[in-house]
């Protein structure tokens, strides 16, 4: 969708007009949107006047790796051309969860104290990560969680390209997340 607007209220409209079910092709109420402002601008939330709470979001990433890469990595020592795969893909994941404030517009920077990141790889060629990160702050981490289970993965591509270009990243989903106003487990 090509966007030549100005006013992200125009945008949200054509978006929501090309998106949403007949009935709800506006955006006249904007403020189920928490990063967009009373004049339909984006704008990061305000948390000033939350408290600090200990909060934790866990995502998880599906691969599905063809058989050449699942072999190379299921025979004991995890190397591929260019290394140690799953070593590096964690410190990549780890990376990202305290880079994802300068990659999402809107994520306030955080003081991220726990990211914890497992890779089991499954028989028939899967390969699930997870990422489990923490904060104690007025904001939550479920961003953290999700671009670390994802930067992980791209990580593993990466590593594992000159195996074969056939590596799926099936999906990116959200597990828990706990503090703040709300819990979800899915």
């Amino acid at each position: 969708m090509k966007v030549s607007c100005c006013n992200y209220t125009q945008f949200l409209d054509s978006v929501c007009s090309r998106w949403l079910p007949r009935g709800r092709a506006s955006l006249r109420n904007i403020s189920d949107f928490t990063h967009v402002d009373h004049r339909g601008q984006p704008a990061m939330v305000d948390v000033a006047h939350k408290a600090a709470t200990k909060r934790i979001a866990r995502a998880r990433t599906i691969m599905q790796l063809p058989a050449s890469v699942y072999q190379n990595l299921n025979r004991g020592e995890i190397l591929a051309p260019k290394g140690p795969v799953f070593a590096t893909a964690v410190i990549a994941g780890t990376m990202a969860a305290k880079k994802t404030a300068d990659l999402i517009p809107f994520c306030h920077p955080l003081p991220i104290e726990q990211c914890d990141i497992t890779i089991e790889l499954k028989n028939e060629g899967t390969l699930v990560i997870e990422a489990v990160v923490g904060v104690t702050h007025k904001t939550g981490v479920e961003m953290e969680a999700l671009t670390a289970s994802t930067i992980t993965a791209l990580t593993i591509y990466d590593m594992c390209k000159a195996i074969s270009h056939d590596i799926v990243i099936r999906e990116t989903v959200l597990l828990s997340k706990t503090g703040g106003k709300s819990n979800f487990e899915r």
